[in-house]
């Protein structure tokens, strides 16, 4: 029987148990593949601590992303085949050998494209091509600060953002990760552990500071997210890597700016079939041109699954990491 990560109570990566998992057949409309690569993300953290509530409560298989091959069709699907590669960017269920998924939540993987790359970069480069195209869609000139630069998404939209024409600025932990986050787009990189980000921000901008703010640190970064921003300038957190910003008073916005603020999700982004599947072209036409690189910098044996959120959790990794079934 094919096996999987499940989570049976909330708490530490303890309680991640690798165990025989049927996948079930597939119904109508899904599918069901054999995964060959599966992307590691905070949010499978917060599931497991119960952070984010599981959509049918426990037990509960982890896992936002993935790539693999279709073994088994339902009835109806026309979107794909037997034999199809196909990867996929959705809530839970990842963190196994094989899984039904909905057709309609899987896009067709590249022949420039390896399983490992597509499995570690629809969740994260999705992410980063909504946050620049759509939540606030940069320019050339725009300035932008990014909390987490040598992360999964930051050392994409890192990229993604200098190729469009900004001046991108970023947070790091240590050299080394800021010696990573500059070769993947970042023009300037904090380090926020013995500088003071905000202070920084502004002598790098000349006064002028950002057009916006992308924040998936939560609680460490806020409020000095906001006095980086610009009169009328854009805050957008869409993680809490940190813990979660505290309750405050929205009266804030206006005393720092008139800013704006949003807290949005890749699945309400992309929940529409055709917003999925622009999403993923715009994925995989921006890496196909060599502007974005997708570099694999960690793997693990999906039976290690814990040890590897226990290295994220620590910052021990950057970029991307896959987990192998």
């Amino acid at each position: 029987m094919p096996k999987a990560i499940r989570i049976h109570t909330h708490g530490g990566p303890e309680v991640l148990t690798y165990e025989d998992v049927d996948p079930g057949r597939p119904g109508p409309g899904q599918v069901l593949i054999r995964q060959t690569a599966i992307g590691l993300n905070f949010i499978d953290i917060y599931y497991r601590t119960g952070l984010y509530a599981a959509p049918n409560g426990l037990p509960l298989i982890p896992g936002g992303e993935g790539a693999g091959v279709v073994i088994g069709l339902g009835e109806g699907v026309a979107d794909v085949k037997m034999g199809d590669r196909v990867a996929y960017a959705v809530g839970i269920g990842g963190y196994a050998e094989e899984r039904v998924i909905a057709a309609d939540r899987l896009v067709l993987i590249p022949e420039t494209i390896s399983d490992e790359q597509a499995a570690g970069m629809m969740l994260k480069g999705m992410t980063a091509e909504y946050l620049l195209q759509r939540t606030f869609p940069v320019k050339k000139g725009d300035i932008v600060l990014y909390h987490a630069a040598a992360g999964g998404v930051g050392l994409i939209l890192g990229q993604w953002a200098k190729s469009l024409g900004a001046t991108v600025i970023g947070t790091a932990s240590s050299a080394d990760k800021i010696e990573l986050a500059k070769a993947h787009g970042f023009d300037h990189v904090i380090n926020y552990r013995d500088t003071d980000f905000v202070a920084a921000v502004n002598e790098i901008t000349g006064g002028r500071k950002c057009d916006v703010v992308y924040d998936s640190v939560g609680k460490d970064t806020f409020p000095g997210s906001l006095d980086c921003l610009k009169p009328r300038g854009m805050f957008v957190t869409f993680g809490q890597s940190s813990g979660p910003i505290p309750p405050f008073a929205t009266s804030i916005l206006s005393q720092k700016g008139s800013l704006y603020m949003t807290r949005p999700t890749l699945f309400v982004y992309n929940a529409k079939r055709e917003d999925l599947e622009a999403s993923a072209q715009a994925l995989f036409d921006v890496v196909a041109s060599g502007k974005v690189k997708i570099e694999i910098n960690q793997t693990y044996a999906l039976k290690d699954a814990g040890q590897a959120q226990t290295d994220l959790e620590s910052r021990k990794t950057t970029g991307t990491t896959v987990l192998l079934p």
